[in-house]
């Protein structure tokens, strides 16, 4: 897969270092062709969006949320990897959002992370998906994202 850090740019966004784990667990684990990825919430670098959807923020800003989230995932798929040359397929995107029990619309929220994947990799980051709607999540961020992804080699340098 190709990634278009141009577009990146376009979009005004960046992707910050990949953040060390705040718990007892690693970023991802290696096995078989597939990366999987533990959870990562919506701060990127030292931007961060914090608060229920529903209650503090609005979905649009609830959209935004999960493309920290998405890239805070990515900067670790490239840290692991060494760059984005090994990847060949984004397997799977599971969003967990923090939403008031009255909250139906998960699945435009994960939009946002969807949607900017294939803005930055082309129609082939196309991937199944998880948005579930929860009643909080770690440091009261408003996303969390976990993937799995499919690498071309065992090999992490």
């Amino acid at each position: 897969m190709i990634f278009n850090n141009d577009r990146l740019i376009e979009l005004g966004l960046s992707m910050h270092p990949a953040p060390e784990p705040v718990g007892s667990y690693v970023q991802c684990i290696q096995s078989n062709g597939m990366l999987y990825l533990s959870g990562g919430i919506s701060v990127n670098g030292d931007q961060g969006i914090y608060g229920k959807v529903g209650q503090d923020i609005d979905l649009a800003t609830a959209q935004q949320a999960a493309r920290y989230a998405l890239l805070n995932r990515l900067a670790v798929i490239e840290k692991h990897l060494g760059g984005f040359d090994l990847l060949s397929r984004i397997v799977a995107v599971n969003g967990f959002v923090n939403c008031t029990p009255d909250f139906t619309d998960h699945a435009k929220v994960l939009n946002g992370a969807s949607d900017l994947l294939v803005e930055l990799f082309g129609p082939e980051a196309a991937h199944s998906r998880t948005a579930v709607g929860v009643a909080s999540l770690p440091l009261n961020v408003a996303v969390e994202i976990s993937m799995i992804v499919e690498c071309e080699t065992d090999y992490a340098g």
